[in-house]
């Protein structure tokens, strides 16, 4: 499958058109908040900064006995990809 149909593309259109929804779904994000957002996960967030390149994992306490496990990366390029979550137990 191509992203650009064939037609020559710079990478700035196709990162814009990629933060708009335009060439599949949106599994990356140009800042935490949208990540967090997209999940609806921003309640869980201790306000942790994330490195290029590093994936945090943390489980909230959500009132159960073993909590909720949320894990979130930080590519490269400094996109968040979709968080990562479930009940733990």
């Amino acid at each position: 499958m191509s992203l650009t149909h064939g037609k020559p593309v710079n990478l700035e259109t196709l990162m814009l058109n990629l933060f708009k929804g335009q060439t599949m779904k949106n599994n990356f994000f140009p800042t935490l908040s949208a990540a967090l957002e997209s999940e609806n996960l921003t309640h869980t967030w201790p306000c942790t900064p994330i490195a290029y390149g590093q994936t945090i994992g943390l489980t909230y306490d959500d009132g159960s006995k073993y909590g909720y496990y949320v894990s979130i990366y930080r590519d490269e390029r400094g996109l968040y990809e979709r968080p990562i979550h479930y009940k733990r137990g």
